[in-house]
């Protein structure tokens, strides 16, 4: 069982780098924004249970990698996994959806090109799901060499794209969902799982 095991490490390596993309909250304080705080309130509680899900998700494949696991356990848990943060994007794109515009300037746009992007991540990780879900656990090599592709999958997802959702948290969008409790306790619980 040793084959899979570095590859696995290197598919939770590339996960935890990737699962916490929506939870790059920045700023504190700043001018209080009646409009945009229930703007962030809204999204950041509807990110909440999102994250915890992502975490998850993310704790789950770091789990399979540290067990002698079999090849069926590990397509079984990261087929999951991927089928867990597929959903959890997804949801995260609809809150933002339903939030509509924050009340800044170019709000509109940052707010399209955030849900596009969420529901981008949404479909990269069902496509990965789809991946896993055909590898074949019988023959250890093709199975090892079929998780370090979607290993390398994984690594570019996690570093493409976000930059819709970096550009929807500057400035006073980003310091308005600092001010919020859920987002504060979503960020802190993504971070525990980068270490």
């Amino acid at each position: 069982m040793e084959g899979t095991k570095p590859v696995n490490k290197k598919l939770a390596a590339a996960l935890s780098g990737g699962a916490v993309l929506v939870l790059a909250l920045s700023g504190c304080g700043g001018d209080d924004n009646e409009k945009l705080d229930s703007w962030a309130k809204q999204v950041c509680d509807a990110v909440q249970p999102q994250a915890k899900k992502i975490e998850s998700a993310n704790a789950a494949i770091q789990k399979e990698t540290s067990d002698n696991s079999t090849p069926q356990d590990v397509q079984k848990t990261d087929a999951q996994a991927f089928q867990d943060m597929s959903d959890a994007y997804k949801a995260i794109g609809a809150a933002v959806n339903k939030a509509g515009a924050p009340d800044v300037e170019n709000g509109e746009k940052k707010q399209k090109d955030a849900v596009t992007e969420l529901n981008s991540i949404s479909s990269s990780y069902a496509d990965l799901k789809k991946q896993v879900d055909a590898l074949d656990t019988k023959d250890q090599g093709k199975f090892a060499d079929g998780l370090k592709d979607i290993a390398t999958e994984l690594d570019k997802l996690s570093k493409s794209g976000n930059d819709a959702l970096r550009n929807l948290e500057e400035g006073e969008v980003g310091q308005a969902m600092a001010r919020q409790s859920s987002c504060k306790a979503a960020t802190a619980s993504a971070g525990a799982t980068q270490s």
